[in-house]
């Protein structure tokens, strides 16, 4: 049986994720457990211009690649070194991307199980301050030359891999090369028991960067397997590359049930607004009803866009929405359609009413407006929805009270409930939208028997 080699990469390149960038150099270092028995290095010519800012950190510039073959012309090479052997690097994923994207378009359709030394050096040297190449050298004694080089990085991680297989006593890197081996595809500055601290179970989990600040907020039915997947494939976006660079940290909330995972993970991302979520931000409410009154003293009714200077009644996320429910309302309560704005007048027109022939009665009419208005604020439905707890030992409760979500919580089974206000007293409070009470009311729609509104509720 052929004995397992080892081919450890470092590579230079123009930027930092292999869609938009290329390899400037490259040295691969074959070891097969135990010695060095050999070694490649080339600068590569990338066909495009190494920025100043890559220049300053490698030495490496364009009249130095001017000459360097292609990487088409090396891929042969490239892929012969590679073939059969662990692909070894310290963060492995940046080198693999790179390698594998040129590879793929110089035609040849290579994978390889990894081994990240990053990820092996947390396990089989646990506690030490910093795990990058050049801490990781001062603190174990490695020489390293030629830093942010191909080849001095390569031979600092070739002596690095070579102590690690040394003091491997409890056979951790065994286990890394399995190619089903989860942390080999976590983020590089992860740390493992993060994700291994996830349940199975629903709820909503957070990621931090450096600064402990939270950059995105995810919900799941499965926490491990939804967290776990963004973590696969091999996306080389430079989104999903920076992404993955600023995860340093994972928190988790379980939820008894997905809505309420859905609910919190909408509060969450309206509260503190990470950087990476994207997706829910375009459900911030957009459009509102005015109720405004002109200078002949009849009130109107419009409908604008949300200011910060303006306050409006009722929210909606799309102007749709609101010239429906403004045309409700002027049907169910004989509002005059005249007095019905579906596009909200400029700031000199809120006091300014064109002359318009059978008016109604004044008093009549503000009173007809007054009775929409409370009607859109306090007539609204209030209800809760019961449904199963995190645990046997308990129930869990969301309570809309006037039609907007008023915060969700948990009861213990053996507490009765003989009034729906009752519930309010186990539940966190959250600020509602638009958006959560679509979700709410749907899911109400849909399981009619979770719903409850009277005192026969949770006998």
């Amino acid at each position: 049986m052929k004995n397992t080699e080892y081919a450890i990469v470092d590579i230079e390149t123009t930027g930092g994720n292999a869609s938009g960038s290329r390899i400037t150099e490259i040295a691969i270092i074959i070891h097969d457990g135990k010695n060095v028995i050999d070694r490649y290095e080339t600068l590569v010519n990338p066909e495009k211009d190494i920025p100043l800012s890559i220049f300053g950190l490698t030495g490496i510039n364009n009249e130095m690649v001017a000459n360097a073959p292609i990487f088409d012309d090396i891929s042969e090479k490239v892929l012969e070194m590679l073939t059969d052997r662990i692909f070894v690097a310290h963060n492995v994923n940046f080198d693999y991307s790179f390698v594998h994207h040129q590879l793929e378009q110089a035609g040849f359709k290579w994978s390889a199980k990894k081994l990240c030394t990053v990820r092996a050096a947390r396990k089989i040297k646990p506690g030490l301050g910093s795990y990058s190449l050049g801490n990781l050298c001062n603190s174990l004694n490695i020489s390293l030359e030629n830093r942010h080089r191909a080849g001095g990085d390569a031979d600092a991680t070739a002596v690095l891999f070579s102590l690690l297989l040394e003091w491997d006593d409890a056979g951790e890197i065994e286990k890394m090369i399995k190619k089903t081996a989860q942390d080999q595809r976590l983020p590089p500055n992860l740390p493992p028991e993060d994700f291994n601290n996830l349940p199975e179970k629903p709820g909503v989990y957070y990621f931090y960067n450096q600064q402990k600040k939270v950059i995105y907020v995810g919900k799941a039915i499965n926490l491990k397997k939804r967290v776990a997947s963004h973590f696969s494939g091999n996306n080389i976006k430079p989104q999903r590359q920076h992404f993955l660079r600023d995860i340093h940290g994972i928190s988790f909330e379980v939820c008894a049930t997905e809505l309420m995972a859905l609910l919190l993970e909408c509060s969450e991302i309206k509260k503190l607004w990470p950087t990476y979520n994207r997706a829910l931000k375009r459900f911030e409410a957009k459009f509102g009803i005015y109720q405004y009154e002109a200078r002949n003293g009849y009130k109107y009714l419009a409908i604008g866009k949300v200011s910060k200077f303006q306050i409006c009644i009722h929210e909606f996320n799309s102007l749709h929405v609101g010239i429906n429910l403004l045309r409700s309302l002027a049907e169910q309560f004989e509002i005059d359609h005249r007095f019905c704005k579906y596009s909200r007048p400029e700031e000199g027109e809120f006091f300014y009413t064109p002359e318009i022939k059978e008016l109604p009665d004044v008093v009549i009419h503000n009173e007809q407006v007054d009775n929409a208005i409370d009607f859109l604020l306090h007539n609204r439905p209030t209800f809760a929805i019961i449904d199963k707890g995190r645990t046997g030992d308990e129930r869990s409760c969301i309570w809309i009270e006037n039609g907007h979500f008023h915060g969700m919580g948990y009861i213990p089974r053996d507490v009765a409930i003989n009034d729906p206000e009752d519930v309010k007293s186990y539940v966190t409070l959250y600020k509602s939208n638009q958006y959560i009470e679509q979700l709410i009311f749907a899911y109400a729609e849909k399981y009619p028997g979770k719903v409850f509104f009277n005192k026969q509720f949770l006998k």
